[in-house]
């Protein structure tokens, strides 16, 4: 096994090709989905437009959980609200792989490939630490 390089989300970038390996897969999650929203004559309502809308309500509802909070309060939260929190957070997901899935876009190769997009947009050693956009970091942030 060789070295990794950190990468995103505590991933270990291989010695050999810089890349992130892949992930386990969403293919399980995505086919029970399916089998879900086929069992229950769903998808006639499960159109890229309708899953993006509904994406959007179910962040919000996470949002929700946070509003008025302080910084520490949102590290903390209480077991409860974390279940919740859970709950809404599998919402977005499930909606997000549905919609991956009916515009035929692999999601785990679009996140690795942003993932590489990211980093060249924000190159560690010019960019640490700061919260500037990229197109602000021109001479180092």
């Amino acid at each position: 096994m060789s070295e990794g390089h950190p990468g995103q989300g505590g991933q270990q970038r291989t010695a050999t090709t810089g890349k992130i390996p892949p992930v386990d897969s969403l293919e399980p999650i995505k086919q029970r989905l399916r089998d879900f929203a086929t069992e229950r004559d769903l998808d006639q309502f499960h159109s890229p437009k309708n899953l993006a809308m509904a994406l959007i309500v179910e962040a919000a509802e996470l949002v929700e959980h946070f509003q008025w909070l302080t910084e520490d309060q949102s590290h903390a939260l209480p077991p409860d609200k974390l279940a919740e929190v859970a709950q809404e957070l599998a919402d977005i997901q499930i909606y997000l792989v549905r919609l991956a899935d009916k515009l035929n876009i692999d999601i785990e190769q679009a996140v690795l490939a942003k993932i590489e997009v990211n980093a060249n947009k924000y190159p560690a050693d010019k960019v640490r630490g700061s919260a500037r956009k990229y197109n602000d970091c021109e001479d180092g942030c």
